[in-house]
């Protein structure tokens, strides 16, 4: 009985954690954005971006992380914004996008990271029909913190399968060389 009562109260406990869930915030361009932390996978500091010819603006070059090739991508200008200028509170945010049956790890150019948010699922609706400045299939959510809305991107979606396949493209390459 008291297992059984045990159980319960973890199952209650794990209700409780899947109702409030983490967001990591930051800035590209001047939109404040967010992510789920379970798509986060690293932060770190921009060191040398290494340019790739011939390839898209939003394309920001390729890092050596740790002996292996990670195309950066400035998610400003992939949000059809200006160019991020570097500064010293730029920063790439590592994530781990799907691509067919396998991932790639990509990094994304951000203007600043700002904290990590704890929202209620209750305050995360759907994206809207229209009026966001973004395009609508980039958002995965909006999340209502206070007065004010966040757009919680879709990593999945911020590439399409084509410019994936186009990444994964010069990433082969960049390791050959």
């Amino acid at each position: 009985m008291n297992q059984l009562l045990q159980k319960k109260e973890g199952k209650t406990e794990l209700m409780a954690q899947d109702q409030l869930r983490q967001y990591l915030t930051f800035r590209a361009g001047n939109e404040n954005l967010a992510i789920s932390i379970l798509d986060v996978k690293e932060i770190i500091e921009i060191n040398t971006i290494t340019d790739v010819p011939m390839t898209p603006d939003y394309i920001r070059g390729v890092i050596n992380l740790r002996g292996n090739v990670v195309p950066v991508i400035d998610l400003s200008a992939r949000l059809g914004r200006n160019s991020s200028e570097m500064t010293k509170r730029s920063c790439i945010v590592l994530v781990q996008v799907e691509y067919k049956d396998d991932s790639q790890l990509l990094g994304m150019l951000v203007d600043a990271v700002d904290e990590i948010l704890e929202i209620p699922e209750v305050n995360i609706m759907p994206p809207p029909d229209f009026g966001a400045d973004i395009r609508t299939d980039f958002i995965q959510s909006m999340g209502r913190v206070g007065d004010a809305f966040i757009i919680l991107l879709n990593i999945n979606r911020v590439l399409s399968i084509k410019e994936l396949s186009q990444l994964k493209q010069v990433t082969d390459y960049e390791g050959t060389i």
